[in-house]
């Protein structure tokens, strides 16, 4: 992607205008090597925007300081089981009040309104996660699998919930286990109606899935009903091997999935020469791991995963070099650790590649990102309570659906078209309709929002405090700009936003104003030219055409 004609597309500016002239970028690093080379800013901050949800200035020079192995350690590790969702503002459930688990509580749908708040409960804890994640890739990943496999529609919130626990416990696990029991998960089993296959009517939804969008991949088409990867009588065998299984919940609130032999296919299955003209004989209720443990034992299949792993975490571009050099080596870890995935992240958040300059800067980001990006990098004030977390994050659910993004409520099974529609991919992201909404959010943000009595704004003066040179224009801007944009600024940038912070005045003026709010931070007087100046200067940063890069 050309991502700078890309943007002035879009925004209509002129990004060259206020820059130096941009060489040719330099042939790419295309190794899974490690990186040895230098440890800057540059590459702490590329770490941290593709693995966390925003860049806080105090994490950003821990990073620096210990380094990228120490820090990819830090962001591989196991996290703890989150609290269950809680009901934050919903009070008609008799078995649960506000502040109360539902999960383990039985859902009386004649109660108006409850599963649309368990639902808003469930779709709020996961984006906690991201706005709690510090330095962890733990939230992006869950985020990765449910967009590899999505569910959305579910009528049943603690089905939904379940299927985002597994997504949790299995981020950096093993896809051998997340496959099995993404299968016979009762949201999964809803959604494609796994629930309805039976052996007298076989539904094929969610074998064809299954091989197509989460595990293989279909490849191309050879001829009528043949894949490369697999044919039409394959997706109809595994179909009659996955009949039997039922969801099912309870009055005393126990709820998931059940086997039923009755509902069984029991006879012999027989899979094509595409997977190794496998046969499949009556395992009963067992019998959905011998499919999956027939579909892995095919290459593609790592191959696959790598590939979908590269377009959400480095960018579309896979040339035939990046195939042959990253793609493959990849998928070989994948494969020699039988398939547990943290050994090939690891690998790749060390690896030459992933730092090469081709990489950086090369991807739209998606609707989450850009509100952590302003969220959590420029520290916006965040309630202790639990509850109050969960206004501002449904809020922000609210703004990330207008922006075409809201998890529970993928548009396909095959997930955002960002991430599989070919070729333009994540460049989806940004349209005219789209571009302005997210202005709108960035001045919602500077002038502040209500949800539920909870303020919403970011707090400028608050967050420069923690830059020792913000008297300093010059060094203010630099230093707040590399938290926010993958390259640095040119010298006409930083002229053209010194002149939005302090227009046609010399640097001293705001040096001078800046040292008089710190002298007397109650004179009201003061303190607002200083915050009208930075709501300024940052209304202006995050707006430019480079806060959507990543």
């Amino acid at each position: 992607m050309n991502k700078r004609n890309f943007l002035k597309s879009i925004t209509g500016q002129s990004i060259h205008s206020r820059q130096a002239p941009i060489s040719s970028p330099p042939t790419p690093t295309i190794s899974l090597a490690e990186y040895s080379g230098e440890w800057t800013i540059s590459q702490a901050h590329h770490l941290l925007s593709r693995t966390c949800f925003g860049i806080k200035k105090s994490q950003l020079e821990d990073v620096i300081n210990n380094g990228m192995n120490t820090t990819v350690d830090q962001l591989i590790e196991t996290q703890p089981v989150p609290d269950p969702p809680r009901y934050y503002k919903f009070g008609n459930d008799p078995l649960a009040g506000i502040g109360e688990v539902w999960h383990d509580k039985f859902a009386d749908t004649t109660i108006g309104g409850l599963n649309a708040a368990r639902t808003r409960s469930t779709r709020n804890w996961f984006v906690l996660q991201m706005l709690n994640a510090g330095t962890s890739i733990h939230a992006k990943m869950m985020l990765f699998w449910y967009e590899h496999m999505p569910v959305s529609d579910i009528n049943i919130a603690q089905y939904t919930y379940d299927c985002l626990s597994v997504l949790h416990r299995n981020a950096l696990g093993n896809f051998r286990t997340l496959l099995e029991e993404m299968t016979i998960n009762s949201a999964m089993l809803v959604y494609l109606n796994g629930d309805s296959n039976v052996k007298s009517s076989p539904n094929e939804n969610y074998a064809r899935e299954l091989l197509e969008l989460f595990s293989i991949g279909r490849g191309e088409d050879l001829g009528d009903g043949d894949y490369t990867n697999y044919t039409e009588k394959d997706i109809a065998e595994i179909a009659r091997a996955l009949t039997g299984w039922r969801k099912f919940r309870s009055e005393d609130g126990t709820h998931g999935s059940y086997f039923t032999s009755n509902r069984h296919d029991q006879e012999e299955k027989i899979l094509s020469n595409r997977l190794g003209n496998a046969v499949i004989s009556n395992e009963g209720e067992d019998e959905y791991k011998k499919v999956i443990d027939i579909i892995l034992e095919q290459d593609e299949v790592a191959r696959f995963i790598s590939r979908k792993i590269h377009i959400f975490f480095l960018g579309k571009d896979i040339t035939s070099e990046v195939e042959a050099n990253i793609i493959e080596p990849l998928a070989a870890i994948i494969r020699n650790n039988d398939y547990n995935i943290k050994p090939a992240i690891s690998t790749l958040l060390r690896s030459e590649y992933f730092y090469d300059e081709s990489i950086k800067g090369c991807m739209i980001n998606n609707p989450y990102d850009f509100l952590f990006k302003m969220v959590n990098s420029l520290e916006m004030p965040l309630p202790d309570s639990n509850l109050e977390q969960y206004s501002i994050v449904h809020r922000m659910n609210t703004y990330a659906s207008a922006l075409q993004m809201l998890v529970l409520d993928s548009p396909t099974v095959a997930g955002w078209k960002p991430y599989y529609q070919e070729p333009q991919l994540y460049e989806f992201w940004i349209n005219s309709a789209t571009l302005r909404l997210r202005e709108l959010g960035v001045d919602s943000l500077i002038n502040g929002v209500s949800q539920d009595g909870v303020p919403i704004k970011l707090d400028f003066l608050g967050y420069i405090e923690q830059f020792p040179n913000a008297s300093d224009p010059n060094l203010l801007i630099t230093e707040v700009a590399e938290l926010l944009f993958p390259f640095p600024l040119s010298q006409n940038q930083i002229d053209y936003l010194k002149e939005v912070l302090i227009p046609g005045l010399p640097d001293f003026e705001w040096t001078v104003e800046y040292s008089e709010y710190l002298s007397d931070p109650t004179n009201n007087s003061i303190k607002n030219a200083v915050q009208n100046k930075l709501a300024s200067l940052f209304g202006t940063l995050l707006k430019m055409p480079e806060i959507y890069l990543q």
